[in-house]
């Protein structure tokens, strides 16, 4: 009995496990990103991961979220109180997100226009202020934080999450079921480089411009993106996006030079909210066109075999019966 029940639990273990080390190793490249007291930064994948591993095991998994964030914390956290209370928050907020994911039945494939207004709207703006708010009053209440940075930190906290959701979370969905396409050409490898060379390109001028207004560059190729490779081009294509606009906004250069905290905050989370936003809703209308005109096809087929069918009937039957 009890061997059976160690075999039947061992997975759950494993991903708990698997989530601790994910959780740990993205918390660490975030980190290098901080902005504020060496722990808050505009970027945080651990987030995104978290909410990835509920979506796709289940609340079974939320110890693995709990331990993760307690691996990274303990380090950097002011007092062991503020410490479990930042875990608390970090555990909370992808768990809320999961419950109200789970209660719209969320896809996790984001192949319908309400998956992707659900991830940006329930997954990551709403459930993060829960971290957000969380994290800076702890920080506040211990004395690590003064007054006068609670809404800065707070908007950096909140940034953080929100995008780890928003970026991280779909590029992961879309991995799991990534495969090696069959029979793919040339000119299809030389589109996907060309696409992919381009908008790095494109995203590195514009987020190293002083003019704002050369953000709006990258919605092209976010377009293109979506309409040429759906999901498995868009979810990629955003991340880079999301990536090199917030080391722009670490760095405080470009759009976000000569700019308080929270005003570059505000931009990047509208900037990068926007993108997340036009790939996911883009993606899910041209998967659900794509979709609705296979259905059509075959539905076409099948009519076109039941004609022949019944013509080829009615010329065996015999003249006069």
């Amino acid at each position: 009995m009890d061997s059976s029940r160690l075999r039947r639990h061992r997975p759950t273990a494993l991903t708990i496990l698997a989530v601790v080390a994910l959780y740990y190793a993205t918390a660490r490249l975030g980190l290098l990103q901080q902005l504020v007291r060496g722990q808050v930064t505009p970027l945080w994948p651990p987030t995104g991961i978290s909410v990835a591993a509920l979506l796709l095991f289940g609340t079974r998994v939320w110890p693995g979220i709990a331990l993760g964030a307690l691996t990274v914390n303990v380090t950097i956290g002011p007092t062991a109180w503020s410490v479990l209370a930042i875990v608390v928050g970090n555990t909370l907020a992808p768990v809320c997100s999961y419950l109200l994911l789970n209660r719209v039945r969320f896809h996790n494939d984001l192949d319908r226009l309400q998956d992707a207004l659900a991830l940006v709207f329930l997954g990551a703006l709403g459930p993060m202020l829960i971290s957000a708010t969380i994290g800076s009053g702890t920080l506040f209440l211990s004395g690590a934080l003064p007054g006068s940075d609670f809404w800065s930190t707070w908007s950096v906290w909140w940034t953080g999450d929100a995008m780890g959701v928003l970026v991280v979370t779909p590029f992961l969905l879309v991995v799991r079921w990534a495969r090696w396409p069959p029979g793919v050409g040339p000119l299809a490898w030389a589109e996907a480089a060309a696409l992919t060379a381009c908008t790095l390109a494109v995203t590195y001028l514009a987020t190293n411009s002083a003019s704002s207004s050369l953000l709006f560059l990258v919605f092209p190729f976010l377009i293109w993106a979506s309409f040429r490779f759906e999901r498995a081009g868009a979810a990629p294509c955003a991340l880079a996006i999301s990536t090199l606009a917030i080391l722009a906004s670490g760095r405080m250069t470009g759009p976000f030079e000569d700019h308080t905290l929270l005003t570059n905050m505000v931009t990047l989370q509208a900037f990068n909210g926007t993108v997340s936003l036009t790939a996911l809703v883009l993606t899910a209308v041209v998967t659900e066109r794509n979709r609705t005109h296979e259905e059509i096809e075959r539905l076409c087929a099948q009519l076109r075999t039941a004609v022949t069918r019944q013509n080829t009937s009615s010329r065996q039957v015999p003249p006069g019966t």
